[in-house]
């Protein structure tokens, strides 16, 4: 009998010169936990504290890596060395019309967006703090969501933001189209490098305080929620997120647009800063300021939109560590420091689901041709349907040295495959849509891996039968 293969290989990055990163040690991967990694469907984003190197792969030719497609660009970021700024956070940004950029978060609360060829786009302050995560989620209107949405979230600790991928889009456009430039085009030539300036303006953002239980080290944003109950309804929308922390295992909060001002504090909020302004002008005239002095204002975050707290789960000494969320937003599935993983009912607010003896597990969500007569039933050049797949959840037990895919929310165990040491478990960013692309072939969740030791890249079957 034949062994099985569940898994295909797409390319390899062994011929890259990682060494600045600290490759060719075994487990520089994942014992590294500096190292920050992001992939694209042909495009990998590996990162360490003051680097950032981007490697495009294309497809195995005849089963073999076409080493000829091996392209390197080393990113260094400007970053401040008085307040020991770093990169903590990496996310690709990828567009239906080729447009590709990777999103930068610091430490110090700065995004910046760079162009394939090492070009910063935009730099803007999001807020004081450290970036822990970029998240990059798109949800579609269909007869399940009565409205569709895409965004990037910044998660930080306590705080999470929120920017619209439209905005983001319309940023990218007016650049390309001001320095004239194609960044897409395989072919681009390099002579209008000098000529690249980053935007002046700043993305549109909400921003919210969610440290109500304590500081958090991973959040999400959900989706959209109902209004409070006994609340007159408006046009007012509102966002469900979930966090994890320390002192609070899982979380909720409601998140408003709206600010919800006073009268009063609206009234204040225009008088109290044209009365500071007068007062500095006076001062000025009577004191003399020097005229000369050039020294730009500090760059400030906006205020806080208001987060109401809807449930908290406290069980010390236990740890939320991680959150990841179904395409949809309405499970999501944590691990905590004490190797469980727990299954989320973001809608409910419920947890249906545990699993036991996890340590340092790390989760994906994954669609798969899990039932046989489906598989089965249509021919291997037809595309299938998104009905054709069943929602899966894919664990890496690193301990164990293997990566199961359970099928969603209860079913069994499908699949359990030996996954080397030094491998993580990856899946490309969500693709961000436009007006005009076609809905016709359906993309689902896939999970890739990437072998650290080798270089290897590889992604699981969709099919299990």
């Amino acid at each position: 009998m034949s062994r099985r293969n569940y898994t295909t290989e797409l390319g390899c990055i062994a011929d890259a010169d990682l060494s600045d990163l600290g490759a060719g040690k075994e487990g520089w991967l994942v014992n590294n936990p500096n190292i920050l990694v992001s992939l694209d469907t042909h495009s990998l984003a590996l990162a360490n504290r003051s680097l950032i190197l981007i490697l495009n792969w294309s497809q195995s030719i005849n089963g073999r890596p076409d080493p000829g497609s091996n392209r390197t660009v080393k990113i260094l970021p400007e970053l401040s060395p008085i307040d020991s700024e770093y990169v903590s956070a990496v996310e690709w940004l990828v567009f239906d019309d080729d447009i590709r950029v990777l999103a930068v978060g610091t430490s110090c609360g700065y995004l910046m967006i760079f162009s394939i060829h090492g070009r910063l786009i935009h730099r803007q302050i999001v807020s004081p703090g450290k970036i822990l995560k970029l998240r990059v989620r798109g949800i579609k209107q269909d007869l399940t969501q009565d409205t569709s949405s895409e965004e990037v979230c910044v998660v930080m600790p306590g705080v999470v933001a929120r920017f619209e991928g439209t905005d983001i889009k319309d940023l990218l456009h007016r650049w390309f189209r001001d320095t004239q430039s194609q960044f897409w085009d395989q072919g681009f030539n390099d002579m209008t490098l000098e000529g690249s300036r980053q935007t002046a303006a700043s993305l549109p953002y909400q921003i919210w305080n969610v440290s109500k239980y304590g500081s958090c080290s991973d959040t999400a944003i959900t989706g959209v929620m109902p209004p409070p109950l006994m609340e007159i309804q408006s046009g007012q929308r509102y966002y469900c997120a979930v966090t994890v922390g320390d002192d609070a295992v899982i979380s909720a909060f409601r998140l408003s647009v709206d600010k919800n001002r006073s009268i009063v504090g609206a009234i204040l909020s225009k008088v109290v800063p044209a009365t500071f302004s007068t007062i500095a002008s006076f001062t000025k005239l009577i004191w003399r300021s020097d005229q000369n002095n050039t020294k730009k204002p500090e760059p400030r975050s906006q205020p806080f939109a208001q987060a109401s707290p809807l449930t908290c789960l406290k069980d010390y000494p236990r740890k939320g560590e991680k959150l990841t969320l179904s395409p949809s937003g309405s499970l999501a599935a944590i691990t905590d420091s004490l190797g469980r993983i727990l299954l989320l009912d973001t809608k409910a607010l419920v947890v249906v689901r545990l699993w036991k003896g996890y340590r340092e597990a790390s989760c994906l969500f994954v669609e798969m041709l899990a039932r046989k007569d489906k598989s089965a039933s249509h021919p291997a050049f037809t595309e299938h349907s998104k009905s054709d797949y069943s929602l899966c959840l894919a664990i890496h037990a690193p301990r164990k040295g293997i990566v199961e895919v359970w099928q969603m929310r209860t079913g069994p165990r499908i699949l359990t495959i030996p996954c080397p040491k030094g491998s993580k478990i990856l899946q490309p960013t969500y693709r961000f849509t436009s007006a005009t692309a076609s809905s016709l072939l359906y993309v689902p969740l896939e999970v890739f891996f990437l072998n650290g030791d080798s270089g290897q890249i590889s992604v699981l079957n969709r099919s299990l039968h």
